[in-house]
């Protein structure tokens, strides 16, 4: 379904996926078809919007792997500042340029 070109031959290959599970004898299979029909439509708006959730899943997926290697933090800010890191969102302030140092010129020029 996900690779139709458009929202009616999704349409099509979902529904024929549908009727083909509720249609078996087997229970297993005819669950996923109950399944399906009830997130039909939410299954067929990604071709009507083109929006997918795929890059909050591997954020999601992201600060959990730091949440698990990281044992624990104590303070919020550290556990924070950790995520910040590996999901790639740290913006670091602007460091002030240092002052300008006068020195006296050479006596000999």
């Amino acid at each position: 379904m996900y690779l139709a070109s458009n929202y009616d031959d999704a349409a099509v290959v979902l529904d024929k996926a549908i009727a083909g599970c509720r249609a078996d004898e087997v229970a297993e299979i005819r669950s996923p078809g109950t399944t399906l029909a009830s997130w039909r439509t939410q299954s067929l708006a990604r071709h009507a919007t083109g929006a997918s959730n795929g890059p909050t899943e591997g954020l999601n997926l992201c600060v959990k792997k730091v949440k698990r290697c990281e044992h624990g933090f104590r303070r919020f800010d550290n556990y924070r500042l950790r995520v910040l890191l590996h999901t790639g969102g740290v913006t670091w302030p602007e460091r002030p340029s240092p002052p300008r140092i006068r020195t006296r010129c050479s006596p000999l020029r």
